[in-house]
């Protein structure tokens, strides 16, 4: 995780009007890299293919607007090394004419937080399904039993609950009635003898009773069990032959998932697609499935800390992954915010992985998180000629200070020791800083998801 302090940027670029790097500026974390040639260069030459297009708005927007919007591009270094950045240029004077600022902060430990939170979500997922699976047990049995399984509540026998082969061996619900109406008067006493000897002992012997219209013989066993009404007993009905039905295997599943409203994908062990539905055809913007087939998923699916590559690491260490979040990328320039299930086709080794996308586009809601550093870095703006530019930049970097401790507070939930190490800080240091800059997080808006969130405020 990056150490560097948030009073200041992680890379302060000086440029000219047409983009040209005059002078650099690293922290702490960043001054071993030597960029001696960088200098006189285009600020474009120093950055990843495709980051060009990024850039085309950032410095006319610096220009014209003193200050650009934010954008997240991959920073190359002499030494070979990449970091991810978001950067910000900012007009040094009243005229288009003057030079700019490049200002960047590093989003690695963004991204790692990210990827730890999203691997302590799927711990929280798989636990939360673990306890849903114990509770649902008794429900299986009602639902799923070939035999009639009824639950009836301990003080007067009345029926809470029963299965489907339960309804039809009574003929009728009876949901609310008294079980011993069922059977006939000389075996209530006998049946109410082996309730009281469960109540008692824990379990008893099964007996054999009459029930329903036709009187038909069934074997019953009961045994005690907690509810919410207080302790009931479940009994198990066994008659001479099954009541259930089997379920039509002759029905196929694949044409359902061809046609299914959401985006589904095959891929294998290294990421390339395999097979994939219309829907995801769709959120690619792609017109044929061969133009997609043998395709990596990457080229579609990425999301800063949220990529490929950390998909592939939960399932490879879990089995399964579920509301994963991240973004797919039309060819025609569309974005679609999406939740992704995933699970490998079992076996020790990782063969191929079955992926369901959900457009959560139109219910997710983005925080905001830049609040006022616009007007704050066009007021700062406003002074050259009235104040130094060493005075200026350690102004700009003090309001990126702020900005960037209000982000980590949001992306935190007001967690303040979870924000300190997203910061590189130590707890102490982000006390200070709050006092310094005049933050207090319980005055803090944050917007997030109920079901994303795994940090609590401390």
């Amino acid at each position: 995780m990056n150490s560097a302090s948030p009073a200041q940027p992680d890379i302060t670029l000086l440029l000219n009007t047409e983009g040209v790097i005059q002078e650099v500026t690293l922290s702490d974390a960043l001054a071993g890299e030597r960029i001696d040639a960088w200098i006189g260069r285009p600020w474009a030459e120093t950055l990843s293919d495709g980051a060009n297009a990024k850039l085309k708005p950032m410095i006319p927007g610096g220009r014209n607007q003193r200050v650009s919007v934010f954008s997240q591009v991959t920073q190359c270094f002499p030494s070979g090394r990449q970091l991810l950045m978001e950067y910000t240029t900012v007009r040094l004077g009243d005229k288009t004419e003057t030079g700019l600022v490049a200002i960047g902060k590093s989003l690695q430990a963004i991204t790692e937080l990210h990827t730890r939170l999203v691997a302590a979500q799927q711990t929280m997922e798989r636990d939360y399904w673990k306890l849903r699976e114990i509770e649902t047990r008794y429900r299986l049995l009602f639902d799923a039993s070939n035999e009639a399984v009824l639950l009836l509540r301990a003080d007067d026998l009345q029926v809470i609950e029963a299965n489907p082969a339960a309804v039809h061996t009574l003929a009728h619900s009876p949901v609310g009635k008294k079980f011993l109406l069922h059977m006939p008067r000389g075996e209530r006493a006998q049946f109410q003898d082996m309730l009281l000897r469960v109540k008692e002992q824990g379990k008893a012997p099964a007996t054999l009773i009459h029930i329903g219209k036709q009187r038909k013989p069934y074997v019953v066993r009961a045994s005690l069990m907690p509810a919410d009404l207080g302790p009931a007993f479940l009994l198990q009905l066994t008659a001479t032959q099954s009541l259930a039905q089997q379920p039509d295997d002759s029905i196929p599943v694949e044409p359902f998932i061809d046609h299914a409203p959401e985006g589904f994908v095959v891929i294998n062990e290294c990421g390339e697609i395999r097979r994939l539905n219309q829907a995801f055809l769709d959120m690619t913007e792609m017109t044929t499935e061969s133009r997609v087939i043998n395709q990596p998923l990457s080229r579609w699916l990425s999301k800063p800390g949220a990529d490929l590559t950390v998909l592939l690491r939960q399932v490879q260490q879990h089995g399964t992954v579920r509301l994963f979040a991240s973004t797919i990328h039309g060819e025609l320039g569309s974005h679609t915010e999406v939740e992704i299930s995933a699970a490998r086709n079992g076996g020790a080794q990782l063969a191929h992985i079955g992926l369901l996308l959900r457009d959560t586009g139109g219910r997710l809601a983005v925080p905001a998180q830049h609040g006022n550093l616009a007007e704050d870095l066009i007021a700062l703006v406003e002074q050259v000629g009235q104040t130094s530019l060493r005075q200026l930049v350690k102004e700009t970097t003090g309001v990126l200070e702020r900005h960037y401790i209000k982000a980590a507070l949001e992306l935190t939930g007001g967690n303040r020791t979870a924000a300190a190490e997203i910061l590189g800080l130590s707890r102490q240091s982000l006390y200070v800083k709050l006092n310094q800059h005049g933050i207090a997080v319980d005055n803090l808006l944050v917007s997030h998801s109920p079901r994303s969130s795994v940090i609590t405020p401390d």
